[in-house]
C-alpha cells in the first residue's frame, strides 16, 4: 500500500490536515509535496471512480436518456421506463426523476428500493459528459475550468465536502446501499486522491 492511501492518518510532505463537512478531514498540501507520478497514481483512483456506472450513467450527452450499466446488465441500455432528463436535465418534460428517486438522509437499506439522496435528482449539466467517454478526456474537461462550472483546483475539492455536507449524489455513488455495486474505495479516499491530484497540478495521462 503506497503511503498516500493512508491519509487522513499521517502528514504527507507537508500536508496540514483539517475537519470537514459530512466528517471528512481535508487535507491541505503544500506547494510541490505531490510529485507528477503520485499525481497520476491519484487521478487513476479518480477515473475508477467517475467512469463507474454509479457515475457516468447520468453523465450523458444532451438528449441522451439516462443509462442503466453495470455488472447487473450485459451491455448498457437506455433507463427503463422511457425515461428522458430532457432539457430540464430533471425529466419535467414526462416524468420527473423525483417520481421514483427521493431526496432524504435516509439510509439506503431496502435492496433495489427507490434511491435516496440529500439533494433533488437529475440529469448532470450536458457538459459534464462522462458516459462512454475515455478516462483521459475526463481528465483534461475536469481540470478546465470553461469545461467544469467555473472550478479551480481547491473548487473541486469544496465540490466533494459540499456533497459530503449534502449527502449528495458522490456520496451515493460510493455508497449507494443495499443490492447496488458502489463505485470503488470510500468518499474519504476519493477526496484525498482529489486533493492530491490538484497539488500535483492536476496531470492527465498521455
Amino acid at each position: 500500500m503506497r503511503l498516500l492511501r493512508l491519509l487522513p492518518l499521517v502528514v504527507l510532505a507537508g500536508a496540514a490536515l483539517a475537519e470537514g463537512p459530512g466528517g471528512l478531514t481535508v487535507p491541505a498540501f503544500a506547494d510541490g509535496s505531490v510529485s507528477e507520478a503520485e499525481g497520476l497514481e491519484a487521478w487513476a483512483r479518480i477515473e475508477a471512480v467517475l467512469t463507474h456506472p454509479r457515475c457516468v450513467n447520468c453523465h450523458v450527452e444532451s438528449g441522451a436518456p439516462p443509462m442503466w450499466s453495470g455488472p447487473e446488465f450485459e451491455t448498457a441500455v437506455p433507463h427503463g421506463m422511457n425515461i428522458q432528463g430532457g432539457e430540464s436535465r430533471i425529466g419535467a418534460e414526462l416524468l420527473p426523476c423525483q417520481s421514483c428517486h427521493v431526496t432524504s438522509t435516509l439510509p439506503n437499506e431496502v435492496p433495489h428500493a427507490a434511491p435516496h439522496a440529500g439533494m433533488d435528482w437529475r440529469l448532470a449539466p450536458p457538459e459534464f459528459v462522462w458516459f462512454d467517454v475515455p478516462g483521459p478526456a475526463i481528465c483534461t474537461q475536469l481540470r478546465d475550468p470553461e469545461r467544469n462550472g467555473g472550478r479551480d483546483g481547491p473548487a473541486l475539492i469544496e465540490h466533494i465536502t459540499h456533497d459530503a455536507e449534502e449527502q449528495g449524489f458522490i456520496t451515493w455513488g460510493l455508497d449507494p446501499g443495499a443490492g447496488r455495486e458502489p463505485a470503488p474505495g470510500d468518499l474519504q479516499a476519493h477526496l484525498d486522491d482529489t486533493a492530491a491530484w490538484v497539488a500535483a497540478g492536476m496531470p492527465c495521462p498521455e
